[in-house]
C-alpha cells in the first residue's frame, strides 16, 4: 500500500516537473511509509526521487525501529551517525550539483529548510502541497475502513459522556473524563475533549477550562482530536444542556440541526464545495442568525484534523467519491450561549456517508 502511494506520488512529480520530494516526521511522512516518530533536531528525511527508489535518511540508532517495528521498506535506508553530518549524505543523495526543483512539506522546520539551501544553492524549492494533497485527498477503502471503525467508538463515547457529572465541575474535570472514556473504548486520545460551558459556548474555539459548570449550563462538547484510529482523527460535536435548558437555546439548536441536515443531506459528487457552506448558511441566515455563523461550514479530515477539501465559500472544487469532511455550522450569541453539531461526512459514488449516529438532538446531563 505504502509503495503504491509512493509511485502515485511519482507521477504527480513528473506532471509538476519535480525532481525530488522531501518528507520529514509529519502526517505526510505516515501517510507514505507509516512511519510514527517525534519531530526532533535531529534530521530524519524521506527522500523521493521522480524516478527510481526513494531513501530514508535517518538517525542511524532509529534505524533498527524499522525492522523491530515492522514496517514495510520499499526504499533504501541511509542512517547517520551522530556526529555525522547528515547535510553531506543529503547532498551525496541528491547529487553534489544539486540542481533542480525540490518540494518540500509545508511542515518542514526552517532550520532544516535552511540547512538544505546552503548545500543545495542550485535547487529551487517548493512547497509539496500540490502533490500530497492530491495523494490524500480522496480517501482509500482502507481509510475509509479505519475512519468508520473510530466513528464506531467515538458514537459510544458520545454515549457516555450523557451519564457524566456536570454540574460543580470544571470544564477541564469533565474533559479528562471524556479523555479515559476514549482510552476505555481502545482509542488513542490526543488531548483532553473539548468541553464548553454556558457563555464560553459562545467561543466557537474554547477549548475547557476552570470555569465551574452550573445548572441550566448550554454545553458544547467538540471531540477533535479525541481519540484516533490507525492514525486517523475523530472529530464530533455534539449540544447538552445541564436541566433543561431555555426556551432560546431550544429555538437556536433547531435552526443548527436543520442547517446541519440540509447541509448533510445535499452532499453528492460533482457538487463544489462552496455549495455545502451556502446550504447550511442560507437556513441559518434566514432564521436571523446569519451574523453569528462565524466559520466556514467544514474541513477535511484524515490523519491531520484540519486538511483539505474546505468547504467554504469561494471553493469551486467539486466534491469526489472518497473525500471525507466535516460538517458543522454553528451560532455564537456573544455573552450568552453557542450550539455547533459536527459529523464528518464522506462522499460515495451516488451521495454521501456519515462515519457518526449519535443523536443529533440536544441531550439533558446533570
Amino acid at each position: 500500500m505504502f509503495e503504491e502511494r509512493c509511485g502515485r506520488a511519482q507521477a504527480l512529480m513528473k506532471d509538476a516537473e519535480i525532481d525530488w520530494l522531501f518528507v520529514p516526521i509529519c502526517t505526510d511522512l505516515r501517510y507514505l511509509t507509516g512511519y510514527k516518530a517525534i519531530p526532533l533536531e535531529r534530521l530524519t528525511l524521506f527522500m523521493v526521487p521522480r524516478d527510481g527508489t526513494a531513501t530514508f535518511l535517518m538517525p542511524q540508532f532509529e534505524v533498527s525501529k524499522l525492522e523491530r517495528e515492522g514496517y514495510s521498506v520499499y526504499y533504501d535506508v541511509c542512517g547517520w551517525e551522530e556526529t555525522q553530518d547528515p547535510y553531506g549524505l543529503l547532498t551525496e543523495i541528491v547529487g553534489r550539483t544539486g540542481r533542480g526543483k525540490i518540494a518540500v512539506s509545508d511542515t518542514l522546520w526552517s532550520i532544516f529548510l535552511l540547512g538544505m539551501q546552503k548545500v543545495l544553492p542550485a535547487s529551487t524549492f517548493v512547497s509539496a502541497t500540490p502533490v500530497m494533497n492530491e495523494l490524500r485527498l480522496r480517501k482509500d477503502q482502507q481509510e475509509i475502513d479505519s475512519l468508520v471503525e473510530l466513528g464506531r467508538r467515538m458514537d459510544r463515547v458520545v454515549a457516555d459522556v450523557a451519564d457524566l457529572k456536570f454540574a460543580g465541575r470544571s470544564e477541564h474535570e469533565v474533559g479528562w473524563d471524556i479523555f479515559m472514556l476514549v482510552k476505555e473504548h481502545g482509542l488513542a486520545p490526543t488531548r483532553s475533549g473539548g468541553v464548553a460551558s454556558g457563555p464560553n459556548t459562545a467561543s466557537a474555539h474554547h477549548m475547557g477550562g476552570d470555569r465551574v459548570i452550573q445548572e441550566g449550563d448550554p454545553i458544547w462538547i467538540e471531540l477533535g482530536q479525541g481519540g484516533n484510529w490507525n492514525g486517523y482523527i475523530a472529530d464530533e460535536t455534539r449540544a447538552f444542556s445541564v436541566g433543561e435548558p431555555s426556551e432560546e437555546f431550544r429555538r437556536v439548536h433547531e435552526v443548527v440541526k436543520r442547517a446541519q441536515q440540509a447541509a448533510r443531506e445535499c452532499i453528492r459528487p460533482g457538487l463544489a464545495c462552496q455549495e455545502v457552506d451556502r446550504t447550511a448558511r442560507r437556513i441559518i441566515t434566514e432564521a436571523g442568525f446569519g451574523q453569528y455563523f462565524t466559520h466556514r461550514v467544514g474541513h477535511g479530515l484524515g490523519l491531520d484534523v484540519h486538511e483539505d477539501p474546505y468547504m467554504v465559500e469561494g471553493n469551486e472544487r467539486r466534491l469526489e467519491p472518497g473525500m471525507v469532511f466535516s460538517v458543522e455550522p454553528g451560532v455564537y450569541l456573544p455573552g450568552k450561549f453557542g450550539i455547533r453539531i459536527e459529523d464528518i461526512m464522506y462522499v460515495t459514488e451516488s451521495g454521501a456517508g456519515n462515519l457518526y449516529t449519535a443523536t443529533h438532538d440536544y441531550v439533558i446531563v446533570q
